[in-house]
This record gives C-alpha cells, structure tokens and sequence, in this order.
C-alpha cells in the first residue's frame, strides 16, 4: 500500500515537473517572442478551470464527478468547433483543395489556429486537475500519458505554424468522448440499467463514433502522413506527427480493449439481478 502510494508520489511530481516546463514555455513565447495569438491557450486554461468552479460550487464537489462534467463540456465544444471549421473550408473550397497536403501542413483552415489553441488550454487544465486531486492510478497512467503527448504535438505545431489543419482532423475524435463522458455521469448519477432503451442506444452511439470517429479517422490520418511522407520537407514535423500519431493509434487500440470490457462487465451484471 505505502509502495502504491509513493509511486504515484513520484508520477504526479513527473508529470507536474511537465507541466509547469509547458507552461513556462508558453509564457515565454507569449510574452518575450510577442506571439499574441497564443493567448487562447491561456484562454481555454482559464475558460475550463472557471467552469470546473462554476460546478464544483453549483453542482458536487465530487472531484471525479466534476472533472468529468467539464470534459464532457470540453469535448462538445471542441466538436461543434471541428464540424464547423470543416463544413465551413468544405463549403469555401471543396474537398479536393482542403485535404492537399499543402493544405493540411502550411496552412491553417479559418478559426482552425484559435480553436487548436483553446483545446490546448484545456489539455493543460485537465493535467493539473487530475494531478492537484490525484484522478488517476498506476505507474503510467495512461490518461496523463496522453495529454502530455498532446501538448507537446500541439504546442510545438502553434509554435511553429504547421500541421494545424492535421491536428484539427485528430481532434474529431472528441465526438467519441461525448458518450465516453457521458456513459461516465450517468454511472456515477446511477443509471446503471442496461435494459433501458437510452443506455443502448448511449451504447450503440459509442461504438459507432469510437469506430468512425477515432479509430477510423487516426488511422486514415496516420495513411495520409505515410503516404505524403515525400512532400515533408527535411526537420522534425514528419517524424513528431509520424511519433504522435503511433501513440493515439496505441492508445486507441488500449481504449478499445478497456471499451469493451466495461461493455461486457455492464451487460453481464444486469443478466445477474
């Protein structure tokens, strides 16, 4: 017990070390490089943490339970935000021209850079409330795993103006994780019948967009990152979103697996009562 608790001791003081280098990093760039576009990072960071107060203060004060309300908040934001950047450049040029390679690497899609910069903020939010109320478990969870991941592919990409339109694609994933969240509050609300004909369908919903919307949509990314690999020019962007994207796809592939057996744990444990 004491070993398990000082190794989460010495992941938390990791991934916080992390952290606060992220957000020094940020600042600096900010302030000393003047990249006032940066500011939505701070923007989001704030924007998520108020709302984490606003329902801390209105709703629980259950950490779990408030954590997960405001990623639910995150997640149908940040979708709304992609489907509308890409029916907007579908509409402005047509699929052809947006998914060219020039496009997607040089290029930024109207309110693409803002809307990447914002979900950074909220990335960065999340680490330190899953750190500061220890939300997590393991040596390596895999949860600050991903977020750390994000950050550095993120940030590195607003600070060098590349890939944005990549990472926006990445980010359509977040329509999977409105029924993730949202399976997540219902559980801990109580509503645990897998008869009921809304928890099926909350079910069929979260296979249908963990299949299309995450699983698909990473690996067609990472295809189109394969195949375009020629027309990168020489540096780091390749390699980085060739790294990140083989760390969604991992990620991916363990969230399926535990996808599948909460699946199987919820359904058999309603045939036993």
């Amino acid at each position: 017990m004491a070993r398990a608790a000082s190794g989460q001791n010495i992941t938390g003081t990791v991934f916080l070390a992390t952290l606060l280098l992220w957000m020094v990093s940020v600042l600096f760039v900010i302030l000393i490089n003047k990249r006032g576009k940066l500011l939505s990072v701070v923007g989001g960071f704030c924007f998520y943490q108020f709302a984490n107060w606003v329902i801390r203060s209105w709703v629980s004060k259950d950490p779990l339970l408030v954590n997960t309300c405001v990623s639910l908040l995150h997640s149908s934001i940040t979708s709304a935000s992609v489907i509308f950047i890409l029916a907007n450049e579908l509409i402005r040029t047509g699929s052809n021209k947006m998914f060219e390679h020039s496009e997607l690497v040089e290029n930024a899609w109207p309110w693409a850079y803002p809307a990447l910069c914002f979900s950074c903020g909220y990335f960065a939010y999340d680490q330190l409330d899953m750190l500061h109320y220890r939300l997590y478990s393991g040596w390596i969870p895999s949860i600050l795993v991903h977020h750390l991941l994000l950050l550095v592919c993120f940030t590195l990409a607003l600070y060098r103006n590349v890939t944005i339109n990549y990472l926006i694609l990445t980010l359509i994933c977040e329509l999977h994780s409105i029924f993730l969240h949202t399976r997540k509050v219902r559980r801990m609300a109580g509503i645990r019948n897998a008869k009921s004909k809304k928890v099926k369908a909350e079910w069929v919903l979260n296979w249908i967009t963990f299949i299309v919307a995450r699983l698909a949509s990473h690996i067609l990314i990472t295809i189109k990152l394969i195949t375009d690999s020629s027309k990168f020019e020489k540096g780091v962007e390749l390699p980085l979103a060739l790294f990140g994207m083989a760390g969604m796809n991992l990620l991916n592939i363990f969230l399926g697996i535990d996808l599948f057996k909460a699946y199987m744990t919820e359904t058999k444990s309603q045939h036993h009562e």
